[in-house]
This record gives C-alpha cells, structure tokens and sequence, in this order.
C-alpha cells in the first residue's frame, strides 16, 4: 500500500515542480512595445531588464528599418503597422537607427 502513495507523492512533487518552471519563464517572458510615427521612436529611450522582447511597430506610411549601430540586430524595411521584435538577453546600451533614414536614433538600455 505505501507504494501506490509514494508514486502518487512523487507525481505530485514532479506537477508542482513543473508549474513552478513555467510560472518563472512566463515571468521572464517581458515585452515592451516602441512605436515608429513622425520619422520618430518613441520612447527614444527605453530601459527593459534582461530577456525583455522589445516589438516595434511602425505607423508611419513611409517605410522605415530597425538598425543596430554594431550590427546586433536589424530589421528589414517595415511598412505600414508592420512590426519587428528583438529580445535582449545580455545587459548594455543598444543604440539603433533606421537605415533609411539615418536621422532616426533612439536606444534601448538594458540591466
């Protein structure tokens, strides 16, 4: 009889330990949104933590891109409300542009 109750206990531990995974990654699963209008990112500047997935959407009907400065990411040519996401999974200062118009810059900082 102790067998049948300690596969029971053992599977109940094994669920429990399974949520708990998947509480703390749909935790780390943060977003966060940069809107592209007026030839402008906004914010221009956006502090996320590690492992944010940052989605750009660009409103504007001219088309516009998503540039790294050092070729971490990039985008290609988004038209209009089509978007672009980038998750950042290591700490620094991202600076990016778009590469069309090269007076676009903006930055995301992430800790």
């Amino acid at each position: 009889m102790k067998k049948p109750v300690t596969v029971l206990v053992g599977l109940v531990l094994a669920a429990s330990g399974a949520l708990a995974l998947g509480s703390s990654v749909a935790a780390m699963g943060r977003s966060a949104d940069v809107g592209i209008k007026e030839f402008k990112f906004a914010p221009a500047a956006l502090q996320v933590s590690t492992g944010t997935t940052v989605r750009w959407t660009n409103h504007d009907e001219e088309t516009h891109t998503i540039t790294s400065t050092t070729g971490a990411f990039a985008s290609r040519g988004l038209g209009s409300d089509e978007t672009f996401a980038q998750t950042f999974t290591r700490p620094g200062a991202y600076e990016y542009f778009c590469a069309l118009h090269p007076q676009m810059r903006a930055r995301v900082i992430v800790k």
